[in-house]
C-alpha cells in the first residue's frame, strides 16, 4: 500500500487553483473511486485511464483504488486530470518512480491508446506553474498555445508529450525532455477593409475616428444598407496592438472558451460580433460550468452588437456593470466567478422598427405606441453608457460626371491620427479618455467658466445625468487630443456635444 501525490491545476475564472492528485492504493475489492466533486467528466476518466495503461502494457492494480481530488470542496471538471491520475496509479502500485514529481506539473486528457489529447484554458495554467517555478507536461497538440507564452516568458518550462509512454520514459530518466520551442507571435496586418470604401458617411467615419482614439462606446443608428455593418468591421484596422500584458490576458480568456490564438492574431486586438439571437449565457458569460462570454472574449477589443435592439432586453441590461467597471461578476449558488471585460462597445440599429429612416425633423413613420415599444429595449441607463450616438443616413446616389460619390480618408491615414492621440493619452495619464475616473477627468479635462456655462446648459436642457456629463467631458478630451490641443477649446466641446443629439430620440 502506498500513496502517491501527483501535481495538477485548474481553472477558477482567470485563475488557476493548484490541485493535488493523490492516489491510494489498498486491499479489498477491485474498484475505483474518484472524490473531491468530481464531475461526469471527471468521473469517466477511470475508463479512459484503465485502457490507456493496459494498452501500454502496465499493469493496472486488482485492488481498491481511492483518488482524491484536493482541495475537496472546489468543483472538478473535464479530461484534464487523466494524466495526473495514470502517473499517480503508476507510482502507487511501484511502477513508476516518485523521484523529483514535486518538480512538475502534469495536465492532460488521455485517449484509449494512451495519446495526450489537449485541453482548455492552458495559458493561464502555464503561467501560474511559472510562477510556482514548476516545470509542466502537457499535450503536444497544446504545442502552438503554449509556444507563445514560452516566448513571451522565457522562465516558463513547458514540456509537450504526445504520448503516455513518452512522459514514462522522461519520468525514468530514459530520454532527456525537450522543452517546447517558443513561437514568436507575428505583428498583426494593418491591411484590410479600407475605410476609403466607405462613399459619403464623413460625419460618421469621423465620430467612428473619436471613439477607437480614446476607446469610447458608441451607437449607430441608420436605415438598412446605410453602411453601419461596413463601418464597423473596419475598425479593427485603425487600432494599435495590444502589449504583451493585455496580450497574455486577452489570450488567457480566448484559452477558457475553448478557442486558439494563432501568432499572426496574439497582438490583435478582439473584434467579437455575436449574433443577435445569442442568449444571455453566450454574451455575459456564465453557465452551468462557467464559461467567459463574448464581452469577456472582446476584452481589450471591440465588442460589435449589430442590431441592438433585437437582442433580449435582459442581455442589453446586463452589460450595465460591465461597460462601466471592466469586470463581470458571476455570482451562483456554488459560487462566484469574476472575468475581465474591458471592451469598447460599438452597437447598431434601425431608428425604426419596420427599418425605416426618420425625416429631417428626427421623426418616424411608425406609430407612437409601436416606436415605444421598440425603443424601451434600450433602458436610460444603458443610453448613459455610451459615449457617441451617430446617424448614419441613408446613402443618396447622385448622377455625376465620375458616377461615384466623395470617398472617405483611407484608414492608413486615419490609423495615424488614432495612434497619435493614443500616444499623448497614454503619455499623459497612463490610460485611455474614456477609462478616467471622477478627480482625473477634473484634473484632464477641465473646462473654462464659459465652456463649463455652456456645457451645464446643454445638460440641464436635454435633462441628462451626472454619468452623461462627465462622458461628454472624455469626448471633448479625445477631440482635443486628435487635434493636438493641451486644452479643451469650445470647438472641441460642442462637436462633442453633437454627439449626444439622439438622447431625445432615444428616450422616446
Amino acid at each position: 500500500m502506498r500513496l502517491a501525490i501527483i501535481h495538477s491545476r485548474t481553472c477558477r475564472g482567470i485563475e488557476t487553483v493548484p490541485i493535488k492528485v493523490e492516489v491510494f492504493i489498498s486491499s479489498g475489492i477491485p474498484r475505483m473511486n474518484i472524490v473531491g466533486l468530481p464531475e461526469a467528466g471527471v468521473k469517466e476518466s477511470q475508463h479512459r485511464v484503465r485502457a490507456a495503461l493496459s494498452q501500454n502494457n502496465f499493469q493496472f492494480p486488482q485492488q481498491r483504488i481511492t483518488i482524491n481530488l484536493s482541495p475537496a470542496d472546489l468543483p472538478k471538471e473535464g479530461g484534464q486530470f487523466d494524466l495526473p491520475i495514470a502517473l499517480g496509479i503508476l507510482v502507487a502500485s511501484n511502477q513508476l518512480p516518485c523521484d523529483n514529481l514535486e518538480k512538475y506539473e502534469f495536465l492532460s486528457e488521455l485517449s484509449l491508446s494512451g495519446t495526450l489529447l489537449p485541453v482548455s484554458g492552458i495559458i493561464p495554467i502555464i503561467i501560474a506553474a511559472t510562477k510556482s517555478k514548476r516545470k509542466i507536461i502537457i499535450s503536444h497538440a497544446n504545442s502552438a498555445e503554449a509556444g507563445l507564452i514560452v516566448s513571451a516568458q522565457p522562465t516558463a518550462q513547458v514540456y509537450c508529450a504526445k504520448h503516455l509512454l513518452e512522459v514514462y520514459r522522461w519520468l525514468t530518466k530514459q530520454e532527456t525532455p525537450r522543452p517546447t520551442p517558443p513561437v514568436d507571435p507575428i505583428s498583426p496586418a494593418t491591411e484590410g477593409q479600407d475605410m476609403s470604401e466607405v462613399r459619403s458617411q464623413h460625419r460618421a467615419v469621423r465620430a467612428l475616428e473619436i471613439a477607437t482614439s480614446g476607446r469610447h462606446h458608441c451607437l449607430m443608428l441608420g436605415s438598412p444598407g446605410g453602411g453601419k455593418t461596413m463601418l464597423a468591421h473596419r475598425l479593427p484596422h485603425l487600432l494599435p496592438p495590444m502589449g504583451q500584458d493585455e496580450a497574455i490576458e486577452t489570450s488567457s480568456i480566448v484559452s477558457l472558451g475553448k478557442e486558439f490564438t494563432p501568432p499572426d492574431c496574439f497582438y490583435k486586438r478582439p473584434f467579437r460580433s455575436p449574433h443577435h439571437s445569442a442568449s444571455t449565457v453566450a454574451l455575459l458569460g456564465g453557465g452551468s460550468h462557467p464559461k467567459p462570454g463574448e464581452i469577456s472574449k472582446a476584452h481589450n477589443g471591440i465588442l460589435f452588437l449589430d442590431e441592438l435592439t433585437e437582442f433580449s432586453r435582459q442581455a442589453i441590461d446586463g452589460l450595465r456593470e460591465p461597460l462601466e467597471t471592466g469586470i463581470i461578476h458571476l455570482a451562483r449558488a456554488a459560487g462566484s466567478i469574476s472575468y475581465p471585460a474591458r471592451f469598447q462597445l460599438i452597437a447598431a440599429m434601425n431608428p425604426c422598427p419596420d427599418g425605416s429612416d426618420v425625416d429631417e425633423y428626427g421623426r418616424c413613420p411608425c406609430s407612437e405606441q409601436r416606436l415605444i415599444h421598440y425603443y424601451r429595449r434600450l433602458s436610460p441607463p444603458i443610453l448613459d453608457r455610451i459615449d457617441l450616438h451617430i446617424r448614419v443616413p441613408r446613402v443618396q446616389w447622385t448622377i455625376s460626371s465620375s458616377g461615384q460619390q466623395s470617398q472617405c480618408e483611407t484608414s492608413i491615414t486615419i490609423r495615424k491620427r488614432v495612434w497619435a492621440a493614443w500616444r499623448r493619452q497614454i503619455e499623459r495619464q497612463g490610460k485611455n479618455n474614456a477609462l478616467l475616473g471622477g478627480k482625473e477627468i477634473e484634473y484632464f479635462c477641465k473646462l473654462m467658466p464659459s465652456e463649463q456655462k455652456l456645457l451645464g446648459r446643454f445638460v440641464d436642457k436635454s435633462n441628462l445625468s451626472a454619468r452623461t456629463y462627465y462622458r461628454i467631458l472624455r469626448v471633448a478630451r479625445t477631440i482635443a487630443d486628435l487635434a493636438n490641443s493641451e486644452t479643451i477649446d469650445e470647438r472641441h466641446l460642442l462637436e462633442a456635444i453633437s454627439y449626444r443629439s439622439l438622447d431625445k430620440l432615444l428616450r422616446v
